[in-house]
């Protein structure tokens, strides 16, 4: 059966934990808790403004968060420091399985789709940077409907925008909430449980599949 495949980007394809070494020469061994405090209030904070519906991008909610979690750690970043950490959310590199499972994917007839919080450009950017924009048919960002993940209006954004329906559409993502968001609105979902310690929230909604990465995922879609 050919399915329409949407990747979210950020955690998924591209890793986010990518921007530590630039943070090690700023911060030395606070880099790597810094990183995921930085991560998750990004998170938060898109949360928030879906809510609120007050949408900013999500490259405002990446600038926003650090500036947070320099005063959450109480550490001086220059404006420059800061810059450049922000343009390295544009080179991130991509998990080392994404590249090969995307080709394995790309031989089928399945339709794949970058499916994003971030801004086009942004997005454009890191598939640029790491060779991946060549797989994708499409990039679908939330930029038309201004707000955020995993909000049902994304993910029915998500269908109209691609054509398809939702029991042929499957999101793919590391992000339970990601996953969760998708399986409300019928969709197939294929949790990237990237490690052993990853857990999913208990809420009585269960991932369709199951996979390590995205060399696994095209196998395991392969016998279905």
């Amino acid at each position: 059966m050919t399915y329409t495949l949407a990747f979210d980007v950020y955690g998924t394809l591209i890793d986010t934990q990518g921007v530590t070494n630039k943070l090690h020469s700023y911060l030395g061994d606070l880099a790597a808790q810094f990183a995921q405090q930085w991560r998750d209030k990004q998170l938060e904070y898109a949360f928030r403004r879906g809510l609120m519906e007050d949408y900013v991008s999500f490259s405002d909610c990446i600038h926003q968060a650090l500036e947070y979690t320099c005063q959450h750690f109480d550490v001086y970043l220059s404006t420059e420091q800061k810059k450049v950490l922000q343009e390295c959310y544009l080179s991130l590199p991509a998990f080392e399985d994404v590249a090969p499972g995307l080709s394995a994917l790309a031989e089928t007839n399945h339709q794949l789709f970058a499916f994003s919080n971030g801004t086009t450009e942004a997005v454009e950017s890191l598939l640029s940077h790491s060779e991946l924009d060549s797989f994708f048919s499409e990039i679908v960002t939330v930029e038309a409907i201004q707000t955020f993940k995993p909000s049902p209006k994304v993910y029915q954004h998500l269908l109209q925008t691609t054509q398809s329906s939702a029991d042929a559409t499957w999101l793919v993502s590391s992000n339970p909430f990601d996953i969760i968001g998708a399986a409300s609105e019928g969709l197939q979902t294929a949790w990237i449980k990237r490690s052993e310690k990853a857990v999913f929230d208990p809420w009585g909604v269960e991932p369709t599949l199951i996979v390590e990465n995205i060399v696994a995922l095209s196998e395991a879609l392969a016998q279905q």
